[in-house]
């Protein structure tokens, strides 16, 4: 019997009993690893996420359209500073997931090695991307690790505005012209099947899914927060007048589902191992910023020092 036994049996019944675990209680080290990977990945791709937007911040519509762009982004470089955070109580540093990143050892959404080549990008990335992610995270609030929970609930309250605001988007261009029509059907049609993608694997195809919901760490299987995704998105797309582009979809009355086609998931593991069609220009973006940034990051903590060095001297 594991020395450990029966700290993991009173972990797990923790975890039954729908109790937080802080970051000072005991946890198996494979929780502690596997929260790190989920939240510092989940901390990248909110970081990297605001790469295809900020590049159509400049060409916006209008003033109304490029506020509420600036806000969104703003509010997406907010959401990985919680996760970063949340991350640290496990016991590694930010610059270590940082580092784990720019070295191309750390993963972020596959969704965000695709580009964004209009302005109805930015509308469907709102209203898809946001809208699978808000069906994925709202689950998250109910996770069983307490920093990462409370984190959640004010990142869904605002990834729920961004989701709108995408919605809107796509809704006044599809009552313009037939050229904005079209814009709107090209881009739900490239952005489609990587937003499915966006849940992960298959439940028979991802090995670690099943521990995760044990422990809750996860709280609903990638292919059930598949399906919440589509049954929620289908009728809007028929609000907005556009085509989804798979001729599968159609409603079970048996299931109470929306049947759907076979997902390409030989362009998912493509696109993760590093093959997509952006993911050099990310990382290279990321990598750039970070460099430019030094001086800002070294001014913050020589501030920092010299503040806490006052402080001694008054206290002395």
């Amino acid at each position: 019997m594991s020395p450990n036994y029966s700290l993991e049996a009173n972990f797990q019944n923790r975890i039954d009993n729908e109790e937080k675990i802080e970051p000072r209680d005991w946890m198996p080290d494979a929780y502690r690893k596997t929260l790190v990977r989920q939240i510092s990945q989940h901390a990248h791709s909110e970081i990297v996420g605001m790469l295809p937007e900020g590049n159509w911040i400049s060409r916006a519509p209008s003033l109304r359209r490029k506020l509420a762009l600036l806000a969104k982004i703003q509010d997406e470089a907010g959401h990985g500073l919680y996760l970063y955070s949340a991350a640290e109580t496990l016991g590694t540093s930010r610059s270590e997931m940082i580092d784990l990143l720019h070295a191309g050892k750390a993963k972020y959404s596959s969704i965000f090695n695709y580009p964004a080549l209009s302005w109805a990008d930015m509308g469907t990335i709102g209203w898809l991307v946001d809208g699978a992610a808000i069906v994925n995270q709202v689950a998250l609030t109910r996770t069983s690790f307490g920093p990462y929970s409370r984190a959640m609930v004010r990142i869904c309250k605002e990834e729920s505005f961004h989701q709108r605001q995408g919605f809107d988007i796509l809704y006044t261009m599809s009552q313009g012209t037939e050229a904005q029509k079209e814009m709107v059907q090209d881009a739900v049609n490239r952005w489609w099947w990587p937003s499915l993608m966006m849940f992960g694997p298959t439940d028979k195809d991802s090995p670690n899914s099943a521990q995760s919901v044990k422990w809750k760490i996860k709280r609903l299987s990638n292919d059930e927060l598949r399906q919440k995704f589509i049954d929620m998105t289908v009728p809007q797309a028929a609000v907005l007048g556009v085509t989804l582009p798979d001729p599968n979809i159609k409603f079970n009355e048996k299931t109470g589902h929306y049947d759907f086609g076979e997902i390409n998931w030989e362009e998912f593991y493509q696109v993760i191992a590093g093959n997509g069609p952006c993911n050099k220009e990310r990382l290279a973006a990321r990598i750039k910023a970070h460099e430019a940034g030094q001086w800002v990051r070294d001014a913050a903590t020589a501030y920092a020092e010299k503040q806490q060095q006052k402080k001694s001297i008054s206290v002395a």
